[in-house]
């Protein structure tokens, strides 16, 4: 099992990034994606999940309107679109995979499979 996110960088405030995560070695369709984000400092906290069942994905309120996430099953990949980006938001954000459905706690510990991070830095 393998997840690889990538598409971090360096962004302004009020910018956007589009992250991705790209996974092999596993049945990509009966897989929840989350993302994660760890920054310096801080604990590892969920940004958003979404589940194999479609349609169904889940953002902590401080997400909320923001960042959205999406997944395309034919190209084992999935997708978070950041927006109206923060400086709290600079963190390094990986991927996570479980099966089938997201917790809504997202604790690291439900995730299963994790995979490299990707830095993304919010500033001016």
């Amino acid at each position: 099992v393998q997840l690889q996110a990538s598409g971090g960088g360096a962004v302004q405030p009020g910018g956007s990034l589009r992250l991705s995560c790209t996974a092999s070695g596993f049945i990509f369709s009966d897989y929840a994606i989350a993302f994660f984000r760890e920054a310096p400092g801080k604990e590892r906290e969920g940004v958003s999940c979404i589940s194999s069942i479609p349609g169904q994905t889940y953002y902590p309120d401080s997400i909320k309107g923001r960042f959205t996430i999406s997944r395309d099953n034919a190209k084992s990949t999935a997708y978070l679109q950041m927006n109206s980006l923060r400086p709290e938001d600079t963190a390094v954000y990986y991927c996570a995979a479980r099966r089938f459905i997201c917790t809504p706690t997202m604790k690291n510990s439900e995730y299963d499979h994790w995979g490299r991070e990707t830095q993304v830095t919010v500033s001016s």
